[in-house]
């Protein structure tokens, strides 16, 4: 049997994250449902401290979804995650981003400008790519 998955990430700033790769990749933040929210604190099965607000808008603090616009049929979810301890070490994992027949320079540039580094380029063969952090430092390669 084949199994479904979705990335996670882990993040101190998930909502923040989950909106910068949203626009890094074109894809969908998941709206909340503040109603649902809601009635799970009066119903007991939550509290206010495992909400915030982002943006205006009612947020369970845990986490925040992304997912392409075509739906998950199309590409997995990905999840940022609330966590308290800061990423000390280089990614086991990361995420090529393919430009297409886009020039992924053009890429590079706007996400350069929306808050990430650059860390170098890469080649092997006929093949080039550049790899970036995220504004929490994870890592990325951009390429056609």
């Amino acid at each position: 049997m084949a199994y479904t998955f979705q990335l996670t990430v882990d993040s101190a700033t998930p909502h923040a994250l989950a909106d910068w790769w949203a626009e890094a990749l074109g894809w969908e933040v998941e709206p909340s449902d503040e109603e649902f929210i809601r009635k799970m604190i009066a119903d007991g099965r939550a509290t206010e401290e495992d909400t915030t607000t982002h943006r205006g808008v009612l947020v369970w603090k845990a986490g925040q979804g992304i997912r392409h616009p075509e739906g998950l049929e199309r590409a997995p979810r990905i999840l940022f995650q609330f966590i308290e301890e800061p990423k000390t070490v280089k990614n086991r994992l990361h995420l090529d981003v393919r430009t297409g027949d886009e020039d992924p320079r053009a890429l590079v540039e706007r996400l350069l400008a929306k808050g990430a580094k650059h860390l170098h380029e890469g080649n092997q063969g006929p093949f080039t790519w550049t790899t970036l952090t995220d504004p929490e430092g994870n890592e990325l390669c951009v390429s056609h």
